[in-house]
């Protein structure tokens, strides 16, 4: 399987010709880490790759103001061979014109995309997705991107029932600013996924940026289909840059009404070697009220291109 999956990369790659390679976009990451992880049966250390990827991706001028485009993008595990090393992320292709954008395939769902650059510890031990349902990447799914109004924007994704037995879910998002903090100094969101992957989830966002310090919250509202599994989570974060060194702290929680809890705390520091090149060590804490406790504390690099 891994052979199989490796071959139809390297066929994608071959079936490109050399001029149609030139309009492509290659991107990608290697992101590394070597940590000692305590899972509540004991320590052990353990070299992972966390989400490490290459894409192509592109577009063609189809007529005056409207564009075909395509994304086929990749997660590479580079740190171990007894898992599949090739597996799929965001594939698509759609239209791009004045009334915003159209895709169609495996895309991250409206409200996944809604949280923008929040989680400061994204792919890591301490990402959200850990404690907060909602993250999905989705294949059977069309997605709408609005055009930007007024620092506005509308996100949503229809996701099919692949079968008579299934359900169609919806997942909408309403966005204000830049996500990535660059072109306003404030970025919020509002999201709601109906039976999404099982859940009914709403979530409200909203991060801003003060000088050299970014400050970050989250609240969820969740459920699952059939109405059991209620919670309720929220998560607060911090960055401060001080010249190379981006120094943060993360801790989010999830209250549910069968009476659990769960909890994490990161905190963590990005050293940038170039504008491609970081180092980063990250120690992330998980209290669970079920469940053992578990520690996680590592040392990395990701290299971007």
């Amino acid at each position: 399987m891994k052979f199989a999956k490796s071959s139809l990369l390297l066929a994608v790659l071959s079936g490109l010709s050399f001029s149609a390679f030139a309009d492509v976009d290659v991107y990608g990451k290697a992101n590394v880490s070597v940590q000692s992880s305590d899972d509540g049966e004991g320590s052990f250390s353990e070299i992972k790759s966390n989400a490490s990827r290459i894409g192509f991706k592109g577009s063609e001028n189809i007529s005056d103001g409207l564009e075909a485009i395509y994304k086929f993008e990749f997660q590479v595990n580079v740190s171990d061979d007894s898992k599949d090393t090739v597996t799929s992320r965001n594939q698509y292709v759609g239209l791009k014109g004045g009334f915003g954008q159209l895709v169609i395939g495996r895309n991250d769902t409206a409200l996944k995309q809604s949280q923008g650059k929040l989680d400061l510890f994204d792919n890591l031990e301490g990402d959200i997705k850990n404690l907060f349902k909602g993250e999905n990447r989705l294949s059977d799914t069309v997605t709408y991107s609005s055009k930007d109004l007024s620092g506005f924007k509308v996100l949503a994704t229809y996701v099919a029932e692949k079968d008579s037995d299934g359900d169609s879910g919806y997942s909408l998002a309403l966005t204000y600013g830049d996500a990535g903090l660059k072109k306003s100094n404030v970025y919020a969101s509002v999201a709601a996924d109906s039976e999404v992957n099982g859940y009914d989830v709403v979530r409200a966002t909203v991060q801003g940026k003060v000088a050299d310090i970014k400050l970050g919250a989250m609240y969820q509202s969740q459920e699952k289909v059939d109405g059991s599994g209620d919670a309720d989570g929220y998560l607060v974060n911090a960055a401060y840059t001080l010249d190379s060194n981006t120094f943060k702290v993360q801790y989010q929680i999830m209250d549910f009404d069968a009476g659990d809890k769960k909890s994490a705390i990161s905190a963590g520091v990005d050293h940038s070697l170039s504008k491609n090149t970081t180092l980063f060590a990250f120690y992330t804490n998980f209290d669970m009220d079920s469940n053992v406790d578990q520690d996680y504390l590592g040392v990395g690099m990701e290299y971007k291109f």
